[in-house]
């Protein structure tokens, strides 16, 4: 599998733009919360890194990753943001909770992001194991956290470009 060869979250092969003129808001579910921590550490680290104010973002938890649908909805619906980052972990269990779960959650980001026709970023490991979780939340496979964030700036910028 090519995964296993690299860290996902280089970005040394693309410009990020900065992330000094936008407002983001960041989704974090509470299940799994050592995974969702460090990839929360991740995503906000590396706005910060690229430029964002610390003013300019606003951290809410949720429940579960089900709940960051509603959880972007809200705040889309009541902040003005740029862009909204959706941080949760799925681990494959014994039933297909799993499936209904990952796909309900893909297919909800999507429509909020429709809805508000902003960006709003799936951020959501589906593993099959704790391990593979980790692996991709600051361990050997870099953190879907950093990259959710280099996502939100990219298509903020990308939205404000379209603007002008």
């Amino acid at each position: 599998m090519a995964t296993q060869l690299k860290n996902l979250s280089d970005f040394s092969n693309t410009t990020v733009p900065s992330a000094a003129p936008y407002r983001f808001g960041i989704v974090v579910a509470e299940w799994n919360a050592q995974i969702t921590g460090a990839m929360y550490e991740g995503a906000y680290q590396s706005l910060i890194e690229h430029g964002a104010l610390t003013d300019n973002i606003l951290t809410y938890s949720v429940a579960g990753s089900f709940e960051l649908i509603a959880g972007a909805d809200l705040l889309l619906s009541n902040k003005h943001l740029d862009a909204v980052i959706c941080l949760g972990c799925v681990i494959q269990g014994e039933t297909r909770h799993f499936d209904f779960i990952c796909d309900a959650v893909a297919n909800g980001i999507s429509n909020v992001s429709i809805k508000h026709t902003k960006p709003v970023i799936f951020g959501v490991l589906t593993t099959d194991t704790q391990q593979q979780a980790a692996d991709r939340a600051g361990g050997k496979h870099g953190n879907k956290g950093v990259e959710a964030a280099v996502t939100a700036i990219k298509m903020a910028d990308m939205a404000q470009q379209l603007k002008n």
